[in-house]
């Protein structure tokens, strides 16, 4: 019976570690794709991972986790859920259609 609760209390423990080990996934906004930015970001699926994906494109690189919430469908509420898993690596090319 013991060994029986032992074997138990692994198994959770096992599980619990490897669910925080997912939770912890990060992307870089500047060069995820599609399928990599379903995959990580919470309530994201791949219509909007594609609309994140075509804003970049045409508008140039992400500055900030913030700039998602210009994207369509994309809101500050959506942002904020993610923002431990968003990453904005340094652009690559100078934005478009933007002014600093």
């Amino acid at each position: 019976m013991k060994s029986i609760l032992i074997l138990a209390r692994a198994a959770v423990l096992s599980l619990l570690v490897s669910a925080g080990a997912f939770a912890a996934d990060v992307v870089d906004i500047n060069r995820a794709g599609a399928e990599e930015l379903a995959q990580v970001l919470v309530g994201v699926g791949p219509a909007k991972a594609e609309a994140i994906v075509e804003h970049r494109e045409r508008n140039g690189d992400f500055r900030s986790a913030e700039e998602l919430a210009e994207v369509r469908g994309i809101g500050l509420a959506l942002v904020e859920r993610n923002i431990d898993r968003i990453e904005v690596g340094a652009a690559r090319r100078a934005s478009r259609g933007r002014e600093d």
